[in-house]
Formats: structure tokens, C-alpha cells, sequence
């Protein structure tokens, strides 16, 4: 791995200034450069210097990488601002962190161009999704799609497609609000099989909000899971990785892997 990587601005800075003003001379030993930077990382510092000297850059040209290396890596955000702990309990007054409902809602609150629900467990959610449904009815309307786990109970020998339109009734009737318009939800028809040795359970649980960022947690979409048991998740303000989580589901549905309950 190239050493300079490692570096914080303020040690590439550091490393700069004693190239700069010579302090730090061609060979780069990495006797000298533990001096400046972390000892840890000297050896490695050394070698990616020497292997830059040695394709041809000079002093300034070095200095000049350090300098835009430097630049690029104050420029980033603090791993605080791109994940943030979100979690729900028992108050014990050293941990303070904004707590499971209050971010979903908060999430879907603000949406404006698409979201998606991944979730494995219901208890009359119409609580928790009444924001989504709202802003459902509201302009620049978001798209929404879910994902959800279709159950077959123990012993249970109905059709699949019996059980798929009661899954359909009681998300109408127990998790959503009558009066909206409905999302798309899909659900893993593995869920369905009669021999249980084969079935499978949809058990993530997150939401992505517009591509840019998202919620990955523990906690189901009921009423305890949102407002007390213990549960712990985390806020990831990242497109890349929204964007993998939405390509991800995307393509259940595209190569059939998933299907559309809803």
C-alpha cells in the first residue's frame, strides 16, 4: 500500500515543508521520516517517495504531490460526518445518540426522488409509515419501493398465491394508511416453500433515501422495534454505497430473484 495514503493532512503537510526546505534529502530514509510522520508508517513513506523519485519526479515535483495530497485529504469529510451510531433503549446517560424512529421518520420525511424500504418484520406499521405515505401524496413525489418478507406459517400448506394476497390485505389494513396511494413491494418467493429445508427468509432491514444515503439497522418496522426495544443501526451518508444498495435490490427484481407482491 502506498505509505502516503496513510497520512493525515497535517503529517503530509509536515513532510512537504521537510522536503521543501531540505530537511528531509534524497534517499527519503525512513530513519529521517519517522521523525515527521508515524513510525509505524515510516517504511512505507520511504518506499512510495523512493518509488516516485525513482519514476522521474524531483524535489518540486514531490513537494508539489505532497501539497495537492494534502489539499485533497483536508478536503474530506471526518468518518463522524459520513456515519452516524443511531440507536433505541434504555436511557443510561453515556451514550447520546439520535434514537431509531426519530431518523426513519426523519428520512422519509425529506425524500424527494425515490426510496426504498428493505424490512423483515410488520406490526401494525401504519404509525411508522404514515410520513412515507404522506409524502407520497406530496410534489416532487418520491418513487417507493419495498421489499418485504412474505411468511408461510409452520404447517401452513395454502397456495403461494393465497398467501401472497393475504400478505397484500393486511399490508392495506394494518401497515399503511387506507386513505393513500400504495408502494411497490416485492418480496423472495423462496419465502413460500413447502419444505422448509429450502425456504429463506428477505431479513434485511434499511432504507435509502435518493441514492445518497442509507439507514442500515437492526430494528423492524413495528412500533417496539422503532420506539424501545434495543436496537442499533447506522446512518451512512454516502451515494456509493446507497447506490450499491439499490442496485442490489434492483437487480432481485430484474433477474426475477424477487417478485412483485404488491
Amino acid at each position: 500500500m502506498n505509505g502516503l495514503l496513510t497520512l493525515s493532512a497535517s503529517d503530509l503537510t509536515a513532510l512537504k515543508e521537510a522536503l521543501r526546505t531540505g530537511r528531509l534529502p534524497a534517499p527519503f530514509l525512513p530513519t529521517l521520516i519517522e521523525r515527521i510522520v508515524p513510525r509505524a508508517v515510516a517504511g512505507d513513506v520511504s518506499a512510495a517517495l523512493q518509488g516516485m523519485a525513482a519514476a522521474g519526479a524531483n524535489r518540486e515535483g514531490l513537494v508539489a504531490a505532497l501539497e495537492l495530497l494534502a489539499a485533497a485529504r483536508a478536503q474530506q469529510p471526518s468518518i463522524d460526518e459520513v456515519i452516524e451510531l443511531v440507536t433505541t433503549g434504555p436511557d443510561t446517560g453515556t451514550v447520546t445518540n439520535r434514537d431509531t424512529q426519530v431518523v426513519v421518520q426523519e428520512l422519509f420525511r425529506n425524500a424527494e426522488r425515490s426510496v426504498l424500504v428493505v424490512g423483515y418484520e410488520l406490526y401494525q406499521a401504519a404509525a411508522v409509515f404514515r410520513i412515507l405515505a404522506d409524502r407520497m401524496a406530496e410534489e416532487p413525489r418520491p418513487s417507493v419501493r419495498m421489499f418485504l418478507n412474505v411468511k408461510r406459517p409452520l404447517g401452513d400448506t395454502s397456495t403461494d398465491s393465497e398467501l401472497i394476497a393475504a400478505f397484500a390485505f393486511r399490508f392495506r389494513t394494518q401497515h399503511w394508511p387506507s386513505e393513500r396511494d400504495l408502494p411497490e413491494i416485492y418480496f423472495d418467493p423462496r419465502s413460500l416453500a413447502v419444505d422448509a429445508r429450502q425456504r429463506a427468509v428477505l431479513h434485511a432491514k434499511c432504507v435509502v433515501i435518493d441514492g445518497r444515503m442509507a439507514f442500515v439497522s437492526s430494528a423492524n418496522f413495528t412500533e417496539a422495534a422503532q420506539e424501545r426495544n434495543i436496537e442499533v443501526g447506522m446512518l451512512v451518508r454516502s451515494p456509493i454505497v446507497a447506490e450499491r444498495l439499490v442496485t442490489f435490490f434492483s437487480a432481485l427484481v430484474s433477474t426475477g430473484a424477487a417478485k412483485r407482491a404488491l
